[in-house]
């Protein structure tokens, strides 16, 4: 757990995917893009049972000072689901705390999400139709980056480039992804909650 000071400079992400979709690379990404913004992080993913199509979660944690802490995230401020199923297999909201923020791969409306009252912000993203387009499959991985990016602000679309050309991607790939991103950067609606109503 962290301790009282850090929680108040710490932010916690959780990331939610099935095994090989990419959710513990897409982690890596995020934390070297945020290393390069300036920010100190820890990544930590978590893998179950490793079998293709499993849930994975992936946890990680930045700040504007050194972190201590290394366990698993269990009050995470943010959660990237990459996965529009997932809901149905695992309780993402699991341990949310207030005034959090949902990044979600669906083409659904926030209201359909069934968010707890903690979660006050969702960011939607139809993630599975950009990457038909872009990869020719459903690969989300990258998309959601950039979806996180526009939730948050406290990465930008230089900053995840700079985390994609690190993942040692083939040149064919890594302009894939570069794509990937940004279109899951201008794509994604964002949405308030005002008493039980999203706008």
């Amino acid at each position: 757990m962290t301790t009282a000071v850090e929680q108040k400079i710490t932010h916690e992400v959780r990331l939610h995917g099935r095994g090989g979709q990419g959710a513990v690379l897409a982690s890596k990404i995020l934390a070297k893009a945020l290393v390069l913004s300036g920010q100190h992080v820890t990544a930590i993913p978590s893998f179950g049972f490793e079998r293709r199509g499993a849930p994975v979660a992936a946890f990680m944690r930045y700040s504007n000072r050194p972190i201590r802490a290394v366990t698993n995230i269990y009050a995470p401020d943010y959660i990237i689901c990459i996965d529009p199923s997932i809901p149905k297999a695992v309780d993402i909201f699991a341990g949310v705390q207030p005034d959090s923020t949902l990044i979600q791969a669906t083409r659904n409306s926030a209201e359909s999400l069934n968010c707890p009252a903690a979660v006050t912000r969702v960011v939607l993203c139809d993630a599975i139709a950009i990457g038909m387009e872009v990869f020719r499959r459903p690969i989300t991985n990258t998309i959601m980056l950039g979806a996180f990016a526009k939730a948050t602000g406290i990465v930008t679309l230089d900053g995840l480039r700079a985390g994609l050309e690190s993942a040692n991607f083939r040149d064919a790939g890594l302009e894939q992804n570069l794509i990937a991103v940004e279109r899951g950067f201008n794509e994604s609606i964002v949405k308030q909650r005002q008493g039980d109503t999203w706008v």
